[in-house]
């Protein structure tokens, strides 16, 4: 997956990194909350791009620790970092919403339940939105944290409070459907 790709050489670009580093900056960064990425792909994508030429791993002892593959970016790993990126932001914005599986078949529920899972979903949107503000709150003021790492979380919640008003708007919509005279 091109995303992948480009996060991990992304992260290598701007420094040497071991790929347990990377998966902890993944972790630390959320990345997984707005790209499918896993613990198990990235150490995946790391081997791949070794293969490929696109980084390069050096073996490093720290101290008493065992040996570790620390990986930088070659010059093919450059030249495809600027592809990937150049290619990935030219693609159409596509915004998947496993949601939206349940609301495309929530005519087949009774009214009941499809409040019930309206409101699972907005409760899950809620406690979304709560993890944002609490992550905004902490990173806004760290210089460590890149704007354009805080650019995405203020992202993520503009469209955390956009589905918030959207789904408030289908309950009441189901709501009025079921007062409605047969």
């Amino acid at each position: 997956m091109a995303t992948i790709d480009l996060i991990v050489l992304g992260m290598v670009k701007k420094e040497p990194l071991s790929a347990y580093d990377i998966q902890k900056l993944v972790e630390y960064r959320n990345i997984s909350r707005w790209v499918k990425i896993s613990t198990p792909s990235i150490y995946k994508k790391v081997i791949q791009l070794e293969q490929k030429g696109y980084i390069k791993g050096t073996m490093v002892k720290e101290g008493k620790m065992a040996e570790k593959a620390v990986y930088s970016l070659t010059e093919s790993g450059e030249a495809e970092f600027e592809n990937l990126m150049h290619k990935i932001a030219a693609q159409p914005v596509n915004i998947f919403l496993d949601f939206n599986a349940v609301i495309v078949n929530l005519d087949s529920l009774s009214l009941q339940d499809q409040e019930a899972c309206l409101t699972s979903i907005e409760s899950n949107i809620k406690t979304l939105k709560s993890y944002l503000e609490e992550n905004i709150t902490e990173k806004e003021d760290n210089p460590q944290i890149p704007e354009t790492g805080k650019a995405v979380l203020r992202q993520q919640m503009i469209l955390a409070q956009a589905i918030e008003t959207w789904i408030g708007s289908v309950k009441i919509s189901i709501s009025e459907k079921d007062s409605r005279p047969s």
